[in-house]
């Protein structure tokens, strides 16, 4: 199943009622922890992994010392940050994704397309106002394509997907931090 929203109360919510203790959740845009902190109070038996790249998180996020997390200051973009997540876990049930809520729906959705298609999770639930906009502006579709997973079922058997080289166009910044 894949949730969108907007509202941070909403997508935490959505979180809760389809999280379970011993589900692995990766979180992508976990910022100061506000959510992680609220997997971590429910979920106590669930392994969290938990990634953001901005300057704040680093350090609110290593306060939060629990051994079922583990925070990674690493951009969800690159590929190498999927690359290493993937090597610690090949599956996760839940994958939430956060990135700054109402900026670059196209970016979110590559991430998530990224994300999804490698994991291939239970859940997915995608806090991102454009995407949400752009879903609820729909009027007519007659075509009938859903996937009942929290990943496209077009992209099933992909496996990990190529670099989207529109991230490094996109953001210079990727290129100086590699």
């Amino acid at each position: 199943m894949i949730k969108l929203s907007y509202d941070v109360k909403i997508y935490r919510s959505q979180i809760l009622d389809l999280a379970q203790n011993s589900n692995t959740i990766i979180e992508l845009g976990c910022h100061v922890g506000n959510t992680t902190k609220i997997l971590l109070d429910n979920f106590k038996d669930s392994k969290i992994i938990a990634l953001d790249n901005s300057p704040e998180a680093t350090v609110k996020m290593n306060e939060l010392t629990c051994n079922n997390l583990e925070f990674i200051n690493a951009d969800v973009r690159l590929h190498e940050t999927l690359f290493d997540v993937f090597k610690k876990i090949q599956k996760c049930d839940i994958l939430c994704i956060d990135l700054g809520g109402g900026y670059h729906p196209d970016t979110v959705f590559k991430v998530f397309y990224i994300w999804s298609s490698t994991f291939k999770p239970k859940h997915t639930i995608i806090r991102n106002r454009g995407i949400l906009e752009f879903f609820n502006s729909v009027e007519e579709c007659n075509e009938n394509y859903r996937s009942s997973g929290g990943y496209l079922d077009s992209y099933h058997d992909s496996g990990i997907p190529q670099q989207i080289k529109e991230f490094e166009l996109w953001t210079p910044s990727l290129k100086r931090n590699r």
